[in-house]
Formats: C-alpha cells, structure tokens, sequence
C-alpha cells in the first residue's frame, strides 16, 4: 500500500501557516511530509522562504509524522553543518527524519557571493558532501581538503540510527550515479516513459532503499479554477534543466515565466477538476514502482486541497487493489520540470 505524504512548501506559504497546515494534513489522514529548502522563492507571487531547519523542529515536535527534506550541502551550507542538523533532528525524532542532498540551485547558493560552478563540478562537490556527513555520523572526526574544505570535525550527539540519505534526481543519469550512495530515490512527476528508465537506472545499479515521487498538482472546483491556480503558482516551475538550476533569483523565474501559457503548465502540474482523475493519477505513479508520493497543492490555501483528498482520494490510493493503471497527463511532453528535487 503506498504512502501518501504531504508537501509543504516554503516558497509559498509563510512559516506559521504551514505549520498550521502539516498539522491540519495529519489530522486529516496524511501519512507523512517532506518540504522543500530555500532561500529564494521561484516567483513574487509565492513570496515566502522560511527556514526549512528552524521549522522541522517544530513540525517534527508538533506533530507524529515523518519528515524529509531536500537539501543542498556544500555552498550555502558547510557539509559539516547539515551534519550536525540532521543529526540533532535524527537524535530527538528517532525514525522520522530524512534528507535529500542535491547539487543545489543558484537562486538558492548565490547569496554567498561564490561562483556557480558547473552542473559536474556540483555533483563532484555533492558526493564529496555525502562522504564528510556520513563519516560525521558514524562519530568519527573528519578532516577532508578538496571541493569543499572540513577541518578536525567531530559531532558529538550522533544519532543511533543515522538519517537515510535519499538522492533527488531528475535525470536518468543522476539517478543511475546516485546509486552508489543513496539510501533511496526521490523525484518528481515527469512522463511515465522518464519515471520508469529513471527508476531502472537506479535499481539496476545497486540502489537501494524506496522510491519517493513529488507530485506537482492543481485542484478545484472548476477546471477554469485548477488551471488558473496552476498558472499564477507554478508557471515559473516549467522550464527542464539547466535554466532552474543557473537562473539567480525570483525577478529571474518571473521574466522567463511572463509569457507561460496554461497547456505548458500542464506538462509539469496534473490539473483537473475530477478527483477521480487525480485518483487515476496517482495510481499509475504507485503502479511504476514509487513507495511513497508526496502531494503538492501548488495554490497557496492549502485546507480545502488537505480535507477534499483526505476524505476522497486517499481512501482509493490505499484501498487493496485500488491503484488504476493511467498514463500521466503530460506522458507525451518534454518537460524536465523544474522542482525542489535540485539534482
């Protein structure tokens, strides 16, 4: 039976009332969470970016639900540090937290003033990353010179059990390269053709662990309504790689967003009106292979999208035999889609 987490997006939603709203999505039947980690939003219109570790915290505190977020170590973030934090969060919670290191976003690393360095550069520089903190959390001090620089670290509370570390991808190849490190794949919605190579590329290289898949959606109670929320949200999130990678800050997304229209929305956000529609959906992405899908109601009210799937689209998701076959609605596009999944 698939999990079904919610997504909680900081880009869009202030700190406060997201908290509010993970704890509304379990009261309501949500099985778990993940957000997202940035320091820039993708547009003005969201206009919100808090502080992805400050609130985990809190929603780990204040709620029983597992948490993960995507996170980028070796810019904005010393590796050592996201050490420390994931330790102390996987000290206090054990068996509820887990992190997704990616190679990051300029929007996000920028503001150190560091150059950007090349799509494989990031990736060397992640994986030296992924090292640091996994030799942290096994208590031992680290001294590491390369891409990025540790010197007589040690984390003294180190957690019994560490936090997994998820790989976010949304290439084959990272996907496939991730496999020798990951304990386990996260991604996001993309053509089922994309999900499936994605997935093989990962399995059939040793990875192990679940699979996570972020599910970009609009709901309402008009498809007029779903699409327009889609639109005014996420219209900055339809560009494939590298243009979310390298763009610089939300002014950035906006411009080259102007001009989106509602059916290059759809290639990356399943809109519809029919829940049934979205149970077919998500079905046919728990039938690919994915363990857990994380729902992201891309408009900014987030209780009626929490209480309406709660009491109508779940049941189906985890009724036995219930997931239904269906081809993703945007199976046939291109699209690379921008996310929080950086790698």
């Amino acid at each position: 039976m698939v999990t079904v987490g919610f997504h909680a997006s900081h880009e869009q939603i202030s700190p406060g009332q997201l908290l509010q709203d993970v704890q509304h999505a379990e009261r309501a039947g949500f099985d778990a969470a993940m957000c997202s980690d940035h320091f820039e939003p993708w547009s003005a219109r969201q206009g919100h970016s808090g502080f992805a570790w400050s609130w985990l915290g809190a929603a780990l505190a204040t709620t029983n639900l597992r948490f993960g977020v995507v996170t980028a170590p070796g810019q904005r973030y010393h590796p050592a540090i996201i050490a420390q934090a994931s330790a102390t969060l996987a000290s206090m919670f054990p068996g509820r937290f887990w992190f997704a290191p990616g190679s990051g976003e300029n929007m996000n690393e920028h503001i150190t003033g560091d150059g950007w360095p090349a799509k494989d550069v990031r990736q060397r520089r992640l994986e030296e990353c992924v090292d640091v903190i996994r030799r942290l959390h096994r208590g031992g001090e680290v001294t590491h010179r390369g891409l990025v620089t540790v010197e007589e670290a040690r984390i003294w509370d180190v957690p019994e059990t560490p936090p997994p570390l998820i790989a976010p991808a949304v290439s084959v190849d990272t996907a496939r390269r991730a496999a020798a490190w990951a304990d386990g794949l996260v991604t996001v919605n993309q053509p089922a053709a994309t999900l499936k190579e994605m997935l093989a590329a990962y399995r059939d290289n040793g990875g192990t662990g679940k699979a996570f898949l972020q599910v970009h959606l609009s709901w309402a109670g008009s498809e007029d309504e779903a699409v327009a929320v889609a639109l005014d949200q996420w219209r900055t999130n339809t560009y494939p790689p590298p243009i979310p990678w390298d763009l610089p800050t939300a002014g950035h997304f906006d411009a080259v967003g102007e001009h989106v229209t509602a059916e290059q929305v759809r290639t990356t956000v399943n809109v519809s009106a029919s829940l049934d529609r979205h149970v077919e959906w998500l079905g046919g992405y728990a039938d690919l292979g994915f363990d857990e899908l994380y729902l992201h109601f891309v408009g900014q009210e987030q209780a009626p999208f929490i209480d309406t799937f709660a009491a109508e689209v779940l049941p189906q998701l985890r009724a036995p035999g219930s997931s239904t076959p269906a081809v993703p609605q945007f199976a046939a596009a291109g699209a690379e889609p921008a996310s929080d999944v950086t790698a």
